[in-house]
């Protein structure tokens, strides 16, 4: 008798335990399994609780009673481990619920944000702000050379933004800067003509006048200058315009 009794609570002890993680991550389980499994090894150990009481009371056995004791221990310990895994469970799902609301928060402030440039709202992403941002304190600091190549990678990078204006205009300001008059020209051409309606289009016109200027060219200074008045005469470049043409005559 005492064999059987032995048999049957070491098989229900192996079957119990058996249900415990090989390793001591609960992160390894998915919600619902590890629910399952303490759910599963409480059962266990509750029948294996009532099978003890139940063999204890048909026999004294010093032995059998030892055998229980024994058992006893070990459904304790493994009581031990299921507030473990509950424990590390709770702990999983928290980190995991923390991550996703840090991802998410991230990822919004990576989406594009509406903002209002020269009156009108646009779309821009947070690269293109500080882009622009950079390359406009390159331009503050009389770095004319790096002012035009970050202007430059700005155009390219984001031909659509509704900065890309005002960073083809400025890249006009850092050859004029720099006495390449000629690349003015051609940079804030490019302004008058994507971007006729924009508020840099009469100061690109502006300075491609005094680009002219420079170059001796005044005749294509004053074209240019007439053209300003006549597109744009309501503008301070077309009164600054009408004082340079007297000059002109």
């Amino acid at each position: 008798m005492n064999k059987t009794i032995r048999t049957s609570l070491a098989a229900a002890f192996v079957a119990a335990f058996s249900l415990l993680p090989l390793q001591s991550q609960a992160a390894l389980f998915e919600d619902e399994e590890a629910r399952k499994a303490i759910l599963d090894i409480r059962a266990r150990l509750t029948n294996m609780q009532s099978e003890i009481n139940a063999k204890a009371d048909k026999t004294n056995s010093l032995d059998l009673n030892n055998q229980n004791e024994q058992l006893r221990q070990e459904i304790a310990r493994l009581r031990g481990q299921i507030e473990i895994l509950t424990n590390e469970l709770a702990n999983t799902q928290k980190r995991q619920k923390d991550f996703y609301v840090d991802l998410d928060a991230r990822l919004r402030k990576l989406e594009p944000q509406k903002v209002t440039i020269d009156g009108k709202e646009v779309m821009m992403e947070q690269g293109e702000q500080k882009a622009y941002d950079a390359a406009l304190a390159y331009f503050k600091a009389g770095d004319y050379r790096n002012a035009g190549a970050a202007f430059f990678d700005f155009t390219r990078r984001y031909p659509e933004s509704g900065l890309a204006p005002s960073a083809q205009y400025w890249l006009g300001n850092t050859y004029y800067a720099q006495r390449d008059y000629k690349n003015a020209i051609t940079a804030q051409q490019v302004v008058v003509k994507n971007y006729p309606d924009n508020p840099k289009a009469p100061d690109a016109l502006l300075n491609i006048a005094s680009c002219y200027m420079e170059l001796k060219d005044k005749a294509a200074a004053k074209k240019t200058l007439e053209t300003l008045i006549a597109q744009y005469p309501d503008t301070p470049a077309a009164q600054t315009a009408k004082e340079r043409m007297t000059v002109l005559k």
